[in-house]
């Protein structure tokens, strides 16, 4: 099973790449963590968002699997602790698609892309940049399977 985190936006800052890469890197090779960067839609002078998110969400759904299982990080999603995210994901290697994880550009997510989600998750009430939400998937990924494994990083 892969996962794979899509999200819009590419040319991170180099400390993005760095804070990504290290957790990526960590996870086991039967559940691996890739990164698939669809190009933010350029926003000139007086921009029509909605067209802009829909041309966004367009090239999400295009980078998905038919069978994949997605995960739409939104705001007004549910929050999972540790524990639920560890639960979440011995499921989703049970049923054993590979699951892909949507992250909006500055505009959110476009609706066919929630509407093409099977769960909505959210990390925070807070509003997280966007390059931060990378890194902070890519270690609760990290960490939710150190906890199947009992591996000591996660110390509840």
């Amino acid at each position: 099973m892969r996962l794979r985190l899509v999200c819009v936006g590419q040319k991170m800052p180099e400390w993005v790449s760095q804070g990504y890469n290290e957790y990526a890197r960590r996870m086991p090779p039967e559940l691996s963590l890739d990164l698939v960067e669809i190009p933010l839609a350029h926003r000139g002078k007086n921009p029509d968002i909605p067209r802009l998110r829909q041309r966004e969400g367009d090239a999400i759904l295009s980078a998905l699997g038919p069978r994949d299982r997605v995960i739409a990080l939104e705001v007004g999603g549910r929050n999972w602790s540790t524990e639920k995210l560890a639960g979440q994901l011995e499921n989703w290697q049970l049923d054993g698609r590979d699951v892909s994880f949507l992250v909006g550009g500055p505009d959110g997510l476009a609706d066919i892309c929630r509407d093409r989600a099977d769960q909505l998750w959210s990390l925070s009430a807070l509003t997280l940049p966007h390059p931060l939400v990378r890194i902070l998937l890519a270690e609760q990924l990290y960490r939710a399977w150190s906890v199947t494994r009992n591996h000591p990083y996660h110390r509840a």
